[in-house]
């Protein structure tokens, strides 16, 4: 659950002038930096913004839980982002595949050999945030909407389904998709060109693929690092990342690039929120006004 949004209904609650306006403001952040990491547009982030919150005006008093809350404001954003999103929006869904994702014999030796950077140095510099939002945005949209939505913004699975109405399943399948294809474009990154070193002799192709047990924890590593695999496979898995060291450097690499994205936090321009919440403060006291009387129609 969203932090934020918890924090915004408490000070709904209030029903104060500074705390509904503390609200909303924490509210603009969530939507905006939301709306930033799926359409990558600040114009799209700021449009999507001041159409979510006027909607929400008639709503905010009516929830009692921050879960209710978090839903709802992540369903009409994703659902404004869809709409409004530039680029190709009539292009085909891009579908991953897992054995496309899966590493090479190649690529763990590489792995092994270069660890990732530290996840806050990465970000100090203007070049390592585009470079990472240019990663973000090159994870295809139905994948990145869960990795935003999971990893980025921190909600739960559970959430995460209801949000985007598909099944708690197909969540944490698109979600390690997206977590392998965003590594690997990081690893691109990093190392000036792609991350799979070219086959340059046919006998090199037998040793190409990785180990069947290396590809079989790959195919669970997700569920591994969330904490929500069974004990069986748990134990399974932990016996063999104690033997294999390629392995190790593997699910650093992923863990390094889950860390990555969860810094990344882009922020409305303070000026430009604080004149949308200027038109929205009135809007809010007639809603609350409107609700009052709704209640007491005979007053």
């Amino acid at each position: 659950m969203s932090e934020a949004v918890e924090q915004a209904l408490e000070l709904i609650r209030q029903n104060r002038p500074e705390s509904v306006d503390r609200a909303l403001s924490l509210l603009q952040n969530t939507v905006y930096s939301f709306s930033m990491k799926v359409c990558g547009h600040q114009q799209d982030a700021e449009d999507t913004m001041q159409d979510v919150l006027l909607k929400s005006l008639p709503h905010l008093a009516k929830f009692d839980n921050p879960k209710a809350l978090t839903v709802w404001l992540y369903k009409t954003a994703h659902n404004r982002c869809i709409s409004s999103r530039r680029g190709n929006k009539n292009s085909p869904a891009q579908n991953l595949s897992l054995d496309e994702l899966i590493p090479s014999r190649y690529e763990l030796q590489k792995v092994l050999r270069s660890p990732g950077p530290d996840p806050e140095e990465a970000l100090l510099s203007g070049e390592g945030a585009a470079q990472l939002k240019q990663a973000i945005m090159a994870v295809p949209l139905q994948y990145r909407m869960v990795l935003v939505l999971h990893d980025m913004e921190e909600l739960g699975t559970e959430e995460v389904a209801k949000i985007l109405g598909m099944r708690e399943g197909t969540v944490r399948v698109r979600l390690h998709r997206a977590r392998l294809f965003l590594r690997r474009r990081l690893s691109e990154t990093e190392e000036g060109g792609p991350a799979i070193i070219p086959y340059l002799h046919a006998a090199a192709d037998e040793e190409a693929e990785a180990p069947l047990r290396c590809r079989q924890l790959f195919a669970a590593l997700s569920d591994y690092m969330d904490g929500v695999i069974d004990d069986v496979m748990c134990d399974k898995m932990d016996r063999h990342l104690r033997d294999c060291k390629p392995c190790q450097a593997f699910l650093a690499s992923l863990e390094n690039a889950v860390a990555q994205c969860r810094l990344y936090a882009p922020h409305c321009d303070a000026a430009r929120a604080e004149a949308l919440r200027q038109e929205l403060l009135p809007m809010y006291a007639q809603a609350i006004a409107a609700l009052a009387k709704a209640e007491r129609p005979y007053d």
